[in-house]
């Protein structure tokens, strides 16, 4: 191989390459680093080298970030303990915690080829109407997996509390909102007073994804899960949360709009939110007539997330450019999912 272009920001070409040859199995340099787009939070990055497989690098944003988030050693920890279960995650491949390399620390996972949708042109481009509602039973399925897993017997017992995870979910990202808001919004209060009040009974904590999504899952091309991304903000929890902000995200072609612009799931062929709702139930055996708090939970955090971004592309930090109709998009799409969490929030009085 030439010598590789110059790396995209957020890469020291010569120290992440000497780390990369003395600490993942089988690659050498030199390493081309290709900046892999979509990413609203952390920065992922396609890295080939000379010998090897290509393989996967994930670092923090540029720039200032908020306490607490951005835990590339607690990703790297769970995708590692998922390995051994049902399910499918990209093969952890080396963690480096010392920021004199990269700036901030990074870890590395195993390349999987599949596909990864954003928009309804990616889906009608690669996968086929009948794949849709495979992918769409599959989403569920893999979910329903993600929380049969026993934390403490892949060594995940201490990845968060076993207890009162809804009120912890409540301080942590009311305080990620007072800590990124760029503007006073009514609505994020008034819900996140509302919702404290309501909090359902707690029942066995699992594991819980915490943003999940089509787009964070990767597809084999007849619609199968391949591997599920994005654990940064994983913990243990009530799994009904996970199932909230799925429904949340996923707009199906017979649903009502929601906060999230242009989901690729509005595709014919796909599910509609309650036949994910309906088969979560089957597959997991989980009661989810409650459901409704979860989904204006997860307004509320959707919208408590979005500001972050936002607030980071703000600041410049994201890496690459952005029109500014798109920025205008997140701080519209925040208003919106505050303005939904309160919509479904006041069906529960």
């Amino acid at each position: 191989m030439d010598a590789a272009p110059a790396a995209p920001a957020g890469i020291d070409t010569g120290r992440v390459s000497a780390w990369l040859e003395a600490n993942v199995a089988d690659v050498a340099g030199p390493f081309r680093f290709e900046l892999i787009a979509g990413g609203h939070s952390n920065l992922t990055y396609k890295v080939t080298g000379s010998a090897g497989p290509p393989v996967v690098l994930r670092r923090p944003p540029l720039g200032n970030v908020l306490p607490s988030a951005h835990d590339m050693g607690r990703e790297h920890r769970i995708i590692a303990a998922l390995a051994v279960t049902n399910v499918p995650v990209a093969p952890a491949l080396g963690y480096c915690d010392d920021p004199e390399v990269n700036g901030a620390p990074f870890y590395v996972m195993g390349y999987v080829d599949g596909l990864v949708l954003r928009d309804v042109g990616a889906v009608q481009q690669h996968l086929p109407e009948p794949a849709r509602r495979v992918a769409g039973d599959s989403i569920v399925d893999t979910l329903a997996a993600i929380h049969a897993v026993r934390p403490d017997e892949v060594g995940l017992g201490e990845l968060g509390r076993h207890d009162s995870y809804i009120a912890r979910q409540l301080k942590r990202w009311y305080g990620q909102w007072q800590a990124s808001k760029t503007r006073e919004l009514a609505a994020v209060d008034a819900v996140h007073d509302g919702l404290l009040a309501r909090i359902p009974e707690q029942g066995p904590a699992s594991i819980v994804h915490g943003d999940y999504r089509l787009d964070n899952c990767m597809l084999h091309p007849d619609g199968r899960v391949a591997a599920v991304l994005d654990w940064e903000i994983s913990t243990l929890g009530d799994p009904l949360a996970d199932v909230g902000l799925l429904l949340v995200y996923w707009t199906g072609p017979d649903d009502d709009a929601s906060a999230w612009v242009g989901p690729a799931t509005t595709a014919p062929g796909f599910p509609n939110r309650a036949d994910l709702l309906a088969r979560y139930a089957e597959v997991s055996g989980r009661d989810v007539a409650g459901i409704e708090f979860y989904v204006a939970f997860a307004y509320w955090k959707l919208a408590c997330i979005l500001e972050g971004v936002y607030a980071r592309y703000l600041a410049g930090a994201m890496g690459g450019h952005r029109e500014a109709s798109e920025i205008d998009t997140f701080a519209w799409q925040v208003e919106r999912a505050a303005t939904q969490a309160a919509e479904h929030l006041g069906r529960l009085s």
